[in-house]
């Protein structure tokens, strides 16, 4: 009953713009017995709206960093401590600061307009035991904003908004050498036919998105490049991004013919959704869910004989988000 009289009396407010103004309340009797400040609730309440508000901050905070021990309890334990330190104020709010009119019979039916000013008026008389109405708006206003921020923070996860930069950047750049994991650099020589290599860009970080490569031999009669992609191998040699364009997985089979009278031409797997690579065609998909070709790096093979790159990607590196499309990849 008296939140939904509260609600009319709000209503009634909004519509009863451009009325006489009402009685100042020297000039009118109170409905609401009048009673001192519950400074000690206001306070209280005040009190958990912040500490909501300090929780929702610090779910923003564990989120943003990403490197905290146990994120997801963390996560769980801050937001779900906003959410109790906001509703213990609401019913502090609601027992001890808002004044409770105790009815001893029913409400007339609501048809005049003496009496929808009646309740325009008990709202009034009851916010006027506020006495500290900044402070209190105060923490619902940062309780409210914290929580909401906290509530919008996780969206950051579905794309960047902003910089798009990190989606392109890339560690390759002309003249950077291809190491294994060990750090041992390849030569040209040390890529067999029909073997599957795994190379990373000397002296960057190998868990970089776009570090990791696959290297494989095919004969020059094999290759069917479009004219773009003409001058990428280097005596055969064609290396592709490692990452799988559809769902971002590591490409870790190489299908290469035993008997190429029979069986199919050699290919890239990804183990995840099976989605085939043709390395003799730039990388186009020949099978499976993803939606675009592998990333080609141009090689080119120093006096030492050692592999070098020639520049970066053909294409932007990774799963094939909205704006993949959108830009070229660069060297970082």
């Amino acid at each position: 009953m008296r939140v939904r009289d509260l609600l009319a009396g709000l209503a009634v407010g909004l519509l009863g713009r451009g009325k006489p103004p009402p009685l100042r309340p020297s000039e009118r009797e109170r409905i609401v017995p009048e009673a001192p400040p519950d400074a000690g609730g206001e306070l209280l309440a005040f009190g958990l709206f912040v500490a909501g508000a300090l929780a929702a901050v610090a779910f923003i905070v564990v989120y943003a960093l990403d490197r905290l021990p146990r994120p997801t309890q963390l996560l769980g334990a801050s937001l779900g401590l906003s959410l109790l330190c906001i509703a213990a104020a609401l019913i502090v709010v609601g027992r001890r600061v808002i004044v409770t009119e105790e009815l001893v019979e029913d409400y007339p039916v609501e048809e005049h307009p003496e009496e929808q000013e009646l309740i325009v008026q008990t709202v009034a008389d009851s916010g006027s035991r506020i006495s500290r109405k900044g402070l209190f708006k105060l923490g619902v206003g940062a309780a409210a904003a914290s929580l909401g921020a906290a509530l919008l923070v996780p969206l950051a996860s579905l794309g960047p908004v902003l910089d798009m930069t990190a989606f392109y950047a890339t560690p390759w750049r002309r003249g950077r050498r291809l190491v294994d994991e060990n750090g041992r650099p390849f030569r040209a020589t040390d890529i067999a036919p029909k073997s599957f290599y795994t190379a990373f860009p000397h002296g960057a970080d190998p868990n970089q998105l776009a570090a990791s490569l696959i290297v494989v031999r095919l004969e020059p009669s094999e290759l069917d490049l479009p004219p773009g992609l003409a001058a990428y191998p280097a005596h055969g040699i064609v290396a592709f991004s490692k990452i799988c364009t559809h769902a971002a997985c590591a490409i870790s089979l190489y299908r290469a013919p035993l008997f190429p009278e029979t069986d199919p031409k050699p290919a890239f797997v990804c183990p995840c959704h099976y989605s085939t690579f043709d390395p003799a065609t730039g990388g186009t998909v020949i099978f499976g869910p993803a939606g675009r070709k592998l990333p080609m790096l141009p090689l080119t093979v120093d006096p030492r004989g050692f592999l070098r790159a020639a520049g970066t990607f053909d294409e932007p590196v990774g799963a094939s988000w909205w704006g993949v499309r959108l830009d070229k990849p660069s060297s970082a």
